[in-house]
Order: C-alpha cells, then sequence, then structure tokens
C-alpha cells in the first residue's frame, strides 16, 4: 500500500513540476489568468496532514500575509489570480512551516505589463525562437493553466491559424515561411465566467543557421584621449545571438572593484558610478549594453584599467579601456586657411546685401506684403485709400494729363490692386459747399495723390495742395505722395512748404516705360500706398486711349470746372 502511495506522489510531482518551472522572474498581462506555484519534495507529500504553506507579497520592505479574495485564490500549491491586475506586481515569496520551523522556500518577483490593446500581443510579453530551416519544430503553449480540459486557440500574427486546438503547434519541416509572431490563447471557465491567458512566441527561421553564433564583446582594447577635468561616458555592449539569453550579464570594474551604481540624481552621484543594463534588438540580433559615467576625469584615473566584462554560457569575455591625455594640435591648415578667407569676405558680402537691399528695397516690401497679408486699413475709419488731386481746367492742352488721372491711374490701382480712391469729378456730387468738401474727403482719405505738372495752377488745385500739406505737416494725419507727371524745371508755382517734404515719396511717370503693370513706377506708388491684402490681377500692359473713342467720352462729356464749383 505505501509503494502505490509512493509513486501515486511521484506521479502527482512530476505533473506539478511540468506546471512549476523555477523562474525568478514571471511577466504576465493584465486581464489574464495567471498562477504561481511551488513544487515542494517529496518529503511534504507524505507529510502533508503536519505541514502548512503560506503565501506572502512584500509591501514596504515588509513581507504581508496574502489574504484570499474572489479575485486571489490559494489552493496548497498554487496562488491564482482571477485576473492578474497591475497593482498585482511585487516580490512573492511561500512559506513551508512544519509546526515548529518556518521555511522561505521560494521567491518570485512577479511584473504585470499593460496589454496593447491595438494588437493581441504585447512586445514585452514575447520569447524568441531562432531555427534552421529544414527541421523539425514545436510551439509549446504551457505554464498558462492548471486545468487540462481547457480550449487552446493558436494565431499567427494576430490571424487565427490553420485551427490548430493543441497545447503544442508541431512543424514536422521548418521553411523561412514559417516565422512569424505565433499567440496561442486559453480558455478557462471559473465560477461561471470566461478568463483566458496567452502566451506568444516569436519563430525565427534561417535558412542558414548551422554556424554556430558565438558570445562576444563588440570592440576590442582601447585608449582613449581625454582631458583632465571633462566628462566621459565609456560604453560596453555584448552580442548575445539571435535570442535574448536572460542568464547573460555585462559589467565594469576599475582595478577589479566594483563601482557605484549611478543613482539618476546630478547632485548625488557618485563621480564614477555605474547605468542599469539595457537590452537592444535589432533585427533578429540581440545585445546588452552598459555605460560607465566618469563625471570628472582626474589624475589618477588615467592609471586606471576600466574592464568590461560579458559572461554567459560558461564563457567569459573582456574589453579593457584606458585613458589618456591627448596632445594639444594646432588647427589644421585647410581650416585656418577658410576662416581667413570668410573673415575677409564678410565685409564685401554684407556691403553687397546692403546694396542689394537698398536697391530693390520697393520690391522686398511689397512681397513681404503680399506673403503676409499685412493689412494697415483695418479699423482706422478712414472710407478712402488716396484722394486724388490733378489739373480741373477742362480747355487742358494736355488730354493725357486728364485720360491719366481719370482712366489709368484709377484702373491699375482700383481694378488691379484693389484700392479704393476718391476722384473729385467722378465721386463728389457738384452743388455742396466746395471748401467743406475738399476737408471731408481729404480727411476720409489714407492718402492724398497729387499730380504735378505745369498746368497745375487752378485756384481749386492749389487750394487742395495746400490743404493736403498743411495736413500732412501740421495736423500730421495724411501722408501725400506727388506724382511728377511730366519734368518740372521750376516749382515756384508750387507753396514752398512742398520742399518740406520728404523727396522719396516723389513718383515719376515716365509715359511707355510705366505703362505695364509690373514697371517701376506702380511697384513705387505701390510702396507709398498704405498696405492691405490685395489679388494681383496680371493684365500686363495699357496702351494709351484716345480720349475721343466712346469708352473714354464718359469721362470728358460735361466736364465744365466752373459749373462743378
Amino acid at each position: 500500500m505505501t509503494l502505490i502511495i509512493f509513486f501515486v506522489m511521484l506521479i502527482t510531482e512530476s505533473a506539478t513540476e511540468k506546471l512549476c518551472p523555477l523562474r525568478a522572474s514571471i511577466d504576465v498581462l493584465e486581464g489574464e489568468y495567471f498562477f504561481l506555484c511551488y513544487l515542494g519534495s517529496r518529503q511534504e507529500h507524505f507529510q502533508e496532514e503536519a505541514c502548512t504553506i503560506t503565501w506572502y507579497k512584500e509591501s514596504a520592505g515588509k513581507q504581508q500575509l496574502i489574504k484570499e479574495t474572489h479575485r486571489i485564490v490559494s489552493q496548497k500549491n498554487f496562488l491564482e489570480f482571477w485576473p492578474a491586475e497591475l497593482s498585482d506586481s511585487g516580490n512573492y515569496s511561500v512559506i513551508h512551516s512544519n509546526g515548529k520551523q518556518n521555511f522561505t522556500v521560494q521567491k518570485w518577483t512577479l511584473n504585470v505589463l499593460e496589454i496593447n490593446k491595438s494588437s493581441c500581443f504585447n512586445e514585452n510579453h514575447l520569447t524568441t525562437e531562432i531555427k534552421s530551416a529544414g527541421t523539425g519544430h514545436s510551439l509549446k503553449c504551457n505554464d498558462l493553466s492548471v486545468y487540462e480540459n481547457d480550449s487552446v486557440t493558436w494565431y499567427k500574427d494576430c490571424k487565427n491559424y490553420e485551427h490548430a486546438t493543441e497545447r503544442e503547434l508541431n512543424f514536422r519541416t521548418l521553411t523561412v515561411q514559417n516565422s512569424g509572431i505565433y499567440t496561442c490563447k486559453i480558455l478557462i471557465s471559473h465560477e461561471g465566467k470566461i478568463y483566458h491567458s496567452t502566451n506568444t512566441i516569436k519563430l525565427v527561421v534561417e535558412e542558414d543557421a548551422s554556424e554556430a553564433v558565438t558570445l562576444e564583446i563588440v570592440g576590442h582594447h582601447e585608449e582613449i584621449e581625454t582631458e583632465i577635468g571633462k566628462e566621459e561616458i565609456l560604453n560596453c555592449t555584448g552580442f548575445l545571438g539571435y535570442y535574448m539569453q536572460e542568464d547573460a550579464s555585462l559589467y565594469w570594474l576599475i582595478n577589479q572593484t566594483f563601482p557605484e551604481p549611478c543613482t539618476g540624481i546630478p547632485e548625488n552621484e557618485p563621480s564614477i558610478c555605474e547605468e542599469e543594463l539595457k537590452k537592444l534588438q535589432l533585427g533578429n540580433k540581440f545585445y546588452i549594453t552598459r555605460l560607465l559615467r566618469i563625471k570628472k576625469i582626474r589624475e589618477k584615473d588615467l592609471h586606471h584599467n576600466f574592464t568590461c566584462m560579458l559572461q554567459a554560457d560558461e564563457s567569459t569575455q573582456i574589453r579593457i579601456v584606458k585613458l589618456k591625455t591627448g596632445k594639444t594640435q594646432d588647427l589644421p591648415v585647410h581650416i585656418f586657411t577658410t576662416g581667413m578667407v570668410l573673415a575677409l569676405l564678410f565685409p564685401f558680402v554684407a556691403v553687397a546685401v546692403v546694396f542689394v537691399f537698398v536697391i530693390f528695397r520697393v520690391d522686398f516690401v511689397l512681397f513681404y506684403r503680399y506673403v503676409c497679408r499685412r493689412d494697415d486699413t483695418a479699423g482706422d475709419g478712414k472710407e478712402y485709400d488716396a484722394f486724388v488731386s490733378y489739373l480741373k481746367d477742362c480747355v487742358s492742352p494736355i488730354d493725357e494729363e486728364r485720360e491719366f488721372a481719370l482712366k489709368i491711374l484709377p484702373m491699375i490701382l482700383e481694378e488691379n490692386f484693389g484700392y479704393k480712391l476718391c476722384i473729385f469729378e467722378r465721386d463728389i456730387f457738384p452743388g455742396g459747399a466746395f471748401v467743406d468738401d475738399i476737408h471731408s474727403f481729404i480727411d476720409k482719405s489714407r492718402r492724398l495723390i497729387i499730380i504735378l505738372s505745369q498746368n497745375y495752377v487752378s485756384d481749386r488745385a492749389i487750394y487742395e495742395l495746400e490743404s493736403g500739406l498743411h495736413k500732412a505737416l501740421v495736423e500730421r494725419k495724411t501722408k501725400i505722395i506727388l506724382i511728377e507727371y511730366m519734368p518740372i524745371s521750376d516749382y515756384n508755382f508750387l507753396p514752398e512748404s512742398l520742399s518740406l517734404l520728404p523727396s522719396r515719396r516723389v513718383v515719376k511717370w515716365k509715359k511707355e516705360k510705366s505703362l505695364p503693370v509690373n514697371s517701376r513706377f506702380w511697384k513705387n506708388l505701390r510702396y507709398l500706398m498704405p498696405a492691405k491684402p490685395i489679388k494681383i490681377k496680371t493684365k500686363g500692359h495699357y496702351n494709351n486711349l484716345d480720349l475721343g473713342s466712346e469708352a473714354a467720352r464718359p469721362w470728358i462729356e460735361g466736364c465744365d470746372f466752373n459749373a462743378i464749383i
């Protein structure tokens, strides 16, 4: 009878051992069923009634007894989570008591990871297996449940895989096409609810993986040139092969002495400290790396051996780094020559830039206004952009001047550039008080455009000019733009105060040369006009109009100066 019990216990222990692998650190996804299990000895199985098992979780540096809830259940050798939550992360231990003494027989570190809502797996919750093409292989979905009759489903790259429902996925002959990320999902029924647990394996099938991979440190022994007082960061990286070996270790030694770990707080940082170990994956290759941070190089550091050691699979690789002071080198000849040439050229380049800006100042300003949609007219209360003053005598021997004022000027500024002009004959109804009208409309305008010529002699024209000069020079309300329609050699017929205006506010009309929309005349005039966002129309050229034509007749008919005033 005793022999039968022994065999039963042996079989039970063997089954439990399959479910309870020795693993110090465990990763599990939140929201999934999970269990911790303790593998007892044969003696404990025979003394089952005399011994007790208690589960603890470390909290604030102290072990606290785990109290069972509807979610966390303890069943002798098993501690089950229905399901695991992020708050379950921590250090666990199981204590065995025989009534006289307590023994801590096993410890775990449990890491509960957040689920990836955009994928069926978490990148941090998978294992990688590298296999050669042409060989057989099995992917195992073990350690997920203590129950044997659970439903199992396999997925490849998050898609259902060939209706596989067993805990092992067998490949008779591997091919490169079998490479992928495989996830097995087990469904478990508990107290009327369905829970699940997953395991993800990244399978890499290589065409030729017959050559054995040797673990090695990247780089060779070296001497690094440095300076006293300078900060240096030494990097050591170890190549692990085509899968992450959890037992691999990488660390620094300073003359066979371990450095202190870095704290992450600059003011409390030791002069030489070692950063935490980091794991890297580049393609299908795995590396581990660790930094040694030297805050300030001292004289004695130049005599140290900084040794990086890689240990894995009972093999050790080392890399020694030494520091030395470098020689102060003179500035290379080509760099010195380049600097001298640039220093000599800089004044000429600066002068050229200023010269170009001065020459094309108007073009730069107009481009800036157009790009930035600048608007100087918003909210100023003005109705017109400019009041146009010109020779009003209808019996003028120079018809072109009237054509320019009544036709060409408004056609370009209003139709092409969106400005609104106030022209006395066109926009002011006869019958009003002349003086009041002049003052009123000049006040409503942002600019006063005066077309100067030898014929600018009428009393009303002179009054408009004097009114505008008074507002520009005394009241400083309106800016004046002078258009010299014909060359003027003698300005004695004009008020003396006109000489106080800046010369840059005079724009000269050059007949055919000034007709194109993009001519210098129109650019200078737009430069002096207020900035406003406009949509430029590109009518290339305006020929002189025949004032006797039907198009020009409405501008001239009935033009009786005495009748207007």
